[in-house]
């Protein structure tokens, strides 16, 4: 079936004959009721009954005339939207952990954009959404982090989905904590110094194991433990309940510096951060632009980018 063939079946009903439709097709009659018969033949239906009289449709042949301008009126919307198009929107989309230097970069690359339009996405989410949205190509690019713990289950996930890793920055575990906590002071902190008080992490969903977990080491047992889904949450939380979590260290103004403070963590895990891509998709110039920025920010707040 061919939009060609669509058009042949509206003009005909709207000429109510072969000979006149062949006409203002500028085809032959032969050439145009061939091309009906190949079609009625393809679907198995009738869709018109011919007689001396001239054609009409069959019960069949109106119901198929329904849906043949349905899809030619979305085809002239397409060829309206692209072939007399004035300049495109610039568009990116990126999926990521909670990080606040991916938003950080992200508002960069928006204002370093020289465009009237534009329409960018960045979606805070839980990792296993943010391979998938990487894969479906609902996303230019992730950023997700691997560990020793990790990196044989994400990155068997990532190969099967078609996804290459490309390393950020390697960062050392810091403890988020509120000012006013008693650890705020310590120039590092143990997971045991931490268990009086309640850990919070990112909650990822029924399908989601410590595989997926955006931080990198957790307490063994904890009595208090809080389940969230945002970062503004987490931040309150921090605050309003003494608790903690663990993350990369680096830190901008969300933090509000007044309040929350980051202390490294005694322990030899690392979060190796970087940012996915599907190997089947090319880059747009926004998230080209994007990557750019992403990587001044982070060295910006004194890490080291990895070639």
């Amino acid at each position: 079936m061919t939009l060609l063939q669509l058009r042949y079946i509206v003009k005909i009903v709207e000429c109510g004959s072969m000979n006149e439709a062949s006409h203002e097709l500028y085809v032959s009659q032969p050439a145009l009721s061939s091309s009906v018969k190949e079609l009625e033949n393809e679907l198995g239906i009738e869709i018109f009954t011919r007689h001396s009289q001239g054609i009409a449709l069959t019960v069949d042949g109106a119901e198929f005339l329904t849906y043949a301008r349905q899809v030619l009126d979305q085809a002239d919307l397409l060829e309206e939207r692209y072939k007399h198009a004035k300049p495109r929107k610039q568009l990116c989309t990126v999926s990521t952990q909670h990080y606040m230097f991916a938003v950080e970069a992200f508002v960069e690359m928006i204002n370093s954009i020289k465009s009237d339009e534009y329409e960018f996405t960045i979606r805070e989410t839980r990792t296993r959404d943010i391979i998938n949205q990487t894969a479906n190509m609902q996303s230019d690019l992730g950023i997700i982090y691997l560990s020793d713990f990790n990196k044989d289950v994400i990155g068997k996930l990532l190969r099967e989905k078609h996804l290459s890793f490309h390393p950020l920055f390697r960062a050392p575990l810091h403890v988020f904590l509120a000012r006013t906590n008693p650890l705020a002071s310590k120039k590092r902190i143990t997971m045991e110094d931490l268990k009086p008080y309640p850990f919070i992490q990112y909650e990822q969903g029924e399908e989601g194991s410590f595989y997926f977990y955006e931080e990198a080491v957790w307490p063994d047992y904890s009595p208090k433990q809080i389940n969230v889904t945002d970062r503004a949450t987490i931040l309150n939380f921090i605050i309003g309940l003494n608790g903690y979590t663990v993350c990369t260290g680096i830190d901008n103004g969300d933090l509000n510096n007044e309040k929350i403070v980051t202390v490294p963590l005694e322990s030899d895990e690392t979060m190796l951060v970087g940012w996915i891509t599907n190997e089947r998709a090319k880059l747009s110039a926004a998230a080209e632009t994007y990557l750019g920025k992403l990587k001044s920010v982070v060295s910006d707040h004194g890490y080291t980018l990895i070639d």
